[in-house]
């Protein structure tokens, strides 16, 4: 997109035709719904995956632990948490996956993610979503079938307060008369990518956000979700999915199915990548919950013999 060929995170995650891997945080494997988190070792190998050019590193947002849904994610406030890893790293992009709108008031959304993308050098990725976890919606008074209208309304709350200077904002949350929002984005926005459906139809999501994060699915049904999406823009909008895997030793071993990714050896990995590629895919977040081996070698195998095919993109 031309507004963000600048913007240091969207340059180097995103190019037409192209594909750029990230990670998720915890990186890490672990057993049950709670990760260790060491911060020291997630800190420690955030700076290696940067050094490897790893394009991203993303956070989700998991509001309260519900142990039937078996993943909290990396445990601390998407927002503070990053702040934490943007001052422990230099260039890598840094994306949310998703910050659920409908549970959080749009002005501070908007405020802290002008704060991370400031503070960061311009490298955030605004993945934003609704929600699906059925305990939040009534913990936090919301009822599920206002989500729609709740998403809309932030992300339209969003874009004119980082735009405009003391905009006048009347909605369902927001009566905004006289005050404003510091600090402002760089380019006036910051890009914001809608994750699954988020109960908007495909060519909302083309016409009023900056891309599109999906969740894994056969190639066929990608290709053919990616090639509807895009006929209702003409301007590029990159669409990144999640892919959970579990590296083998051994190069050549057959992708056996785990949730929502594969265990599956390194050569494979890389023709199923260059697949996706092929069919439109412009990143893909990597999420090794599910591993066996040591985080640190796979993140090495990963580094040496599959990013060299999708490395992050350098701006000219």
């Amino acid at each position: 997109m031309e507004k963000f060929k600048n913007h240091n995170g969207f340059s180097r995650m995103y190019q037409e035709n192209k594909l750029t891997l990230g990670l998720f945080f915890p990186i890490e494997s672990y057993m049950g719904d709670v990760p260790e988190m060491n911060l020291e070792k997630q800190m420690k190998l955030a700076k290696r995956a940067e050094e490897l050019k790893f394009a991203s590193l993303f956070v989700r947002d998991v509001p309260l632990r519900d142990p039937n849904f078996g993943d909290v994610g990396q445990m601390y406030d998407p927002f503070a948490y990053l702040g934490y890893v943007a001052a422990n790293t230099e260039k890598i992009a840094l994306g949310t996956a998703s910050i659920i709108l409908t549970l959080r008031h749009p002005l501070h959304v908007a405020k802290a993610a002008a704060s991370i993308d400031k503070l960061s050098g311009e490298r955030l990725i605004l993945g934003v979503a609704t929600g699906d976890r059925p305990i939040e919606f009534p913990a936090f008074s919301v009822e599920p079938t206002d989500r729609g209208e709740l998403f809309r309304e932030s992300i339209s709350v969003m874009r004119e307060i980082w735009e405009k200077n003391f905009p006048r904002i009347h909605t369902s949350r927001v009566n905004l008369m006289n005050g404003d929002l510091l600090p402002k984005p760089k380019f006036s926005s910051i890009p914001v990518m809608v994750t699954g459906h988020s109960s908007q139809s495909p060519a909302w999501i083309a016409e009023n956000s900056d891309g599109w994060i999906y969740y894994p699915r056969p190639i066929n049904y990608q290709a053919e979700l990616i090639q509807d999406w895009r006929s209702f823009t003409d301007e590029f909008k990159p669409f990144t999915q999640s892919l959970y895997i579990d590296l083998t030793e051994d190069p050549n071993h057959l992708p056996i199915p785990i949730h929502l990714g594969f265990r599956i050896g390194r050569n494979f990995l890389i023709e199923f990548l260059e697949a996706l590629r092929n069919v439109g895919v412009n990143h893909i977040i990597i999420n090794l919950k599910y591993g066996k081996r040591p985080v640190e070698e796979v993140i090495e195998e990963l580094g040496e013999e599959v990013l060299p095919h999708f490395p992050a993109l350098e701006r000219n």
